[in-house]
């Protein structure tokens, strides 16, 4: 007997073979069926798909055998890898000088007849064979040889959406835990945050009572402003301590919103920004939907809105249209507009159409990717409109929920 040669690229092919995790797993339909095609087509009471590791092949699949391995010096599959590019048969192992004295010929299982083609891999490494087996001299036909290597390309290719689901599988385990380090990020963020804007409206009050008959008409209004400010400020941060804790979608958060109240909210947030005007346009006075969220969407929207308009007066509409099962919303500005080719990569985290703002900052590209994040979480849509010069229009869709009657 004439024990099989290391392949070439050993390290390499044990390495490849182990990032597939297939080896001493469970019996798999898949995998027995090939097998059961490869012995009726070959006319043999003996197939197997089978991997050779260091010491040993292993079977996937053993149809007409008991087994599930064998030493790797008495197997006829270690001998063909070395051979990728080739069928590897063997009419009568009695007169074969590689196999005659081997064990598995002259005992159990009896392998006389044997033809194996290469599992191989597209960079040429072979991870094992599907392989049929007689107890009896055997010759196959062209149209035999050519299924047995039909039958290896369909096992190789189970074997690479093996490997695809488990890096899908393994991309999702990191994705998750990222996600989870933002979620308390958030929260910690969020937490700090919430003490100096408490600390603002106690002031404020403060400033009130105690100051409040010194000023004139219009200082008072400021001071006002800027005590409801925090207020909706504090609640909003309050609104992402719960979502750190939550998920943002949760139709549990879902709510009432009176379109009047947020126009005033939202205007009252940007009410210093020096001659701007937000308008909202409507078919309803309410509508019920997760109200955090659609605020997060339009602060951004807006915010951007502002600061990359280039007129003296900035103009900002925002149309609210409740349809069968949804609410379009469309946000419009009589800023300078995006330029077609911008269209797709504005709601890519880290991404800017302009190089500053109106004020000479720099953009994070944060803000829009934010709200895309948000609008599909909420299984919506969001659409850009927009031409150079011509002003910018987001146009975001969110379902419709029905108010739950108690």
């Amino acid at each position: 007997m004439i024990a099989p040669e290391k392949h070439i690229h050993e390290h390499d092919r044990i390495k490849l073979l182990e990032s597939y995790s297939i080896l001493d797993t469970l019996e798999e339909e898949e995998y027995d069926n090939l097998t059961m095609i490869a012995s009726q087509i070959c006319g043999t009471p003996i197939a197997l798909i089978s991997f050779v590791d260091e010491e040993r092949q292993w079977f996937k699949s053993h149809r007409g055998l008991d087994i599930s391995e064998t030493p790797r010096d008495y197997s006829f599959c270690a001998h063909a890898i070395n051979d990728p590019k080739n069928v590897f048969i063997i009419p009568d192992a009695r007169n074969d000088i590689r196999f005659h004295d081997n064990p598995i010929v002259s005992g159990q299982p009896n392998v006389i007849f044997y033809a194996g083609v290469p599992l191989t891999s597209e960079n040429g490494l072979s991870l094992g064979t599907i392989c049929v087996i007689d107890h009896k001299p055997k010759v196959l036909s062209p149209d035999q040889i050519r299924s047995l290597k039909a039958l290896s390309e369909q096992t190789m290719k189970l074997l690479e959406l093996r490997l695809n689901k488990l890096q899908l599988e393994k991309t999702l385990e990191t994705l998750e835990e990222k996600n989870k380090e933002l979620e308390q990020f958030a929260y910690i963020a969020a937490h700090d945050l919430k003490s100096p804007l408490v600390n603002i409206s106690g002031l404020t009050d403060i400033f009130i009572d105690n100051y409040s008959q010194t000023l004139d008409d219009e200082g008072r209004e400021i001071i006002n402003l800027i005590k409801s400010s925090s207020s909706k400020l504090k609640e909003m941060i309050e609104s992402l301590l719960s979502y750190s804790k939550s998920s943002i979608t949760n139709k549990e958060n879902n709510t009432e919103i009176n379109l009047s109240v947020l126009e005033k909210d939202l205007s009252n947030l940007f009410i210093f920004k020096n001659n701007c005007s937000i308008t909202f346009k409507s078919n309803v006075s309410t509508l019920y939907t997760n109200k955090t969220a659609l605020e997060q969407i339009l602060i951004n929207l807006v915010t951007n809105a502002i600061k990359y308009n280039d007129k003296k007066n900035i103009e900002i509409e925002i149309e609210v249209i409740e349809e069968n099962d949804f609410y379009t919303i469309v946000v419009s500005d009589n800023g300078p507009g995006i330029s077609k080719e911008n269209h797709k990569i504005i709601f890519e985290i880290f991404e800017v159409a302009s190089t500053v703002d109106r004020f000479g900052v720099k953009g994070n590209g944060i803000g829009l990717a934010t709200v895309k994040k948000i609008v599909d979480a909420l299984n919506g849509t969001i659409d850009i409109e927009s031409e150079m010069g011509k002003g910018l229009k987001f146009k975001f869709t969110l379902a419709r929920e029905k108010k739950l009657v108690v």
